[in-house]
């Protein structure tokens, strides 16, 4: 059976969201980044879960709902999802589905490590088909580890270029719950509209 894990990089509550100030409180955006981290950790389903983490508090978060905790020193979000990766590898998994903590729909992050039997490179996008919300990638293909992350603006076209680079196949699925992340103050209509409605489901 293929070994499939999920590694989830989360930067300490208390700095997140800052594109918020304007319309959340420090503790309020604490609250929400929790809440949402939370959700995407369960949303692992059945993939073991991996937590790339450098605070105490995102530890226990991770740890009370049964993920691993990989401790690296923040050195920006490509790097921290590089050194999972490492360490994912080292550890024998041979699929690694990574996802923001920031996707407050998140219900199933298992379909994407599915869709690695057909492809190198799954690569779900943002609403927007600028960023990349959640990446699949199978790492027992030659030169996996040759992967570029490219988080940041323009993530879901530069990590196409990357898989052309690297010579592995790709797909781009864009899924309506995974592609709703919150940066802006215009994300948060999420919690008035598409939360309500998959609290009934």
């Amino acid at each position: 059976m293929v070994s499939s894990a999920a590694l989830i990089p989360i930067k300490s509550f208390d700095l997140a969201k800052g594109r918020l100030a304007a319309s959340l409180s420090l503790k309020q955006r604490a609250e929400l980044a929790r809440t949402m981290a939370t959700s995407v950790i369960r949303a692992t389903r059945s993939l073991s879960a991996w937590v790339v983490c450098d605070t105490p508090e995102v530890a226990t978060l991770a740890t009370t709902n049964g993920a691993g905790v990989i401790w690296r020193a923040s050195k920006g979000l490509n790097q921290a999802v590089q050194d999972g990766m490492t360490f994912l590898t080292k550890q024998g998994y041979e699929r690694v589905v990574i996802a923001h903590a920031d996707l407050p729909l998140a219900n199933d992050l298992s379909w994407v490590a599915n869709r690695l039997g057909e492809v190198d490179v799954v690569i779900v996008p943002d609403r927007r088909m600028n960023g990349t919300n959640v990446m699949g990638l199978s790492v027992s293909t030659p030169g996996s580890m040759e992967f570029r992350f490219a988080y940041g603006p323009g993530s879901c076209e530069a990590h196409q270029d990357e898989a052309n680079r690297t010579g592995r196949s790709y797909h781009v699925v864009p899924d309506e719950d995974l592609g709703w992340d919150v940066d802006t103050d215009d994300d948060l209509v999420v919690f008035e509209t598409h939360s309500l409605l998959h609290r009934g489901s």
